[in-house]
């Protein structure tokens, strides 16, 4: 990495876990960004631990020792995931026009911010690419001389992202009843179970009673819109937030915690935007235990509430 300061915004979001976010911040530091955007939530009601958690953190952020514009948004009120990710992100996309996104379980290769910056700039004001991920959990089975390919599906650990693409998310899902009856997942999915899944995914998160969360919107918002996501060919962002203090994911599972990799320069890019349908298929298999892990939570949470 260079040794001046780094051109493109990073934005960062935190809440109560100050041991990740003490990682994240520190591979932040070591590129140096100009320009650093800081999101924060607040502690829960009646939990002294997030008390204690958040003001952790907020000393962290707090320890900007190279020249960089700093922008807060830090909420004194508990605003939960769904909100505080879907309002951070507003707000940061108010102030910058693209940005690289990190949340503080999500620890990046340094070279996942060049890889960003560098795909920014050449895919910026191309509708057909909604967004950039670090994170490949499947690289095993990627055959390709090429540095990335392009996915229907994508991911949220560690990745960046255009204004203009995210004005158009579509956090209500406010026209999934026409799509769905126009059998828009048909076109997207190869396979009818996939589209099977994903329709009851995004009839619970259409008609609210869906997990507490943003990114299934913002998956819907890139098939709708028939945009793609870059993937890296190998994985570039590790997520250290499993285990206990986990918003989702409770459980250690391998599948879902490669470690980080560098990425080699110059990159190769692919021939064409054609999406590999083969990786999708595998990603989709992946994609399953996530949402268990959701709805067995959401299940845990209401039983604990009952027996109280």
């Amino acid at each position: 990495m260079p040794s001046d300061s780094f051109p493109t915004p990073i934005a960062l979001f935190v809440f109560n876990r100050p041991e990740t976010t003490r990682r994240v911040f520190h591979a932040i530091s070591q590129v140096r960004p100009s320009r650093l955007l800081l999101v924060a939530d607040g502690p829960r009601t009646g939990r002294p631990d997030d008390t204690v958690g958040c003001s952790q953190v907020r000393e962290i952020l707090s320890q900007v020792d190279w020249p960089c514009e700093v922008f807060r948004n830090v909420s004194e009120t508990n605003l939960g995931c769904q909100e505080r990710i879907i309002s951070g992100l507003d707000w940061v996309f108010s102030v910058v026009e693209e940005a690289i996104i990190l949340e503080d379980d999500c620890l990046p290769d340094p070279s996942f911010f060049p890889f960003c910056q560098e795909l920014l700039e050449r895919y910026r004001g191309d509708s057909r690419v909604a967004s950039i991920t670090g994170t490949n959990l499947l690289e095993k089975y990627l055959d390709t001389e090429a540095s990335y390919y392009f996915s229907r599906i994508g991911g949220i650990w560690g990745w960046a992202t255009w204004r203009s693409e995210w004005l158009r998310y579509d956090r209500h899902l406010e026209d999934w009843p026409k799509l769905r009856g126009e059998k828009m997942l048909s076109e997207s999915f190869d396979q009818p179970k996939a589209a099977a899944y994903w329709t009851g995914i995004f009839d619970a998160m259409h008609e609210n009673r869906g997990p507490n969360t943003w990114d299934y919107q913002w998956l819907y918002t890139h098939l709708k819109n028939k945009a793609l996501t870059i993937v890296p060919r190998v994985n570039l962002v590790a997520n250290i937030g499993f285990g206990a203090g986990a918003t989702h994911t409770g459980e250690v599972d391998s599948r879902l915690t490669p470690s980080a990799k560098a990425i080699k320069f110059p990159l190769r890019h692919p021939s064409s935007l054609a999406p590999l349908r083969n990786m999708d298929r595998r990603h989709q298999r992946l994609y399953a235990v996530p949402f268990l892990r959701r709805v067995s939570g959401k299940i845990h949470r209401i039983a604990e509430r009952l027996r109280a």
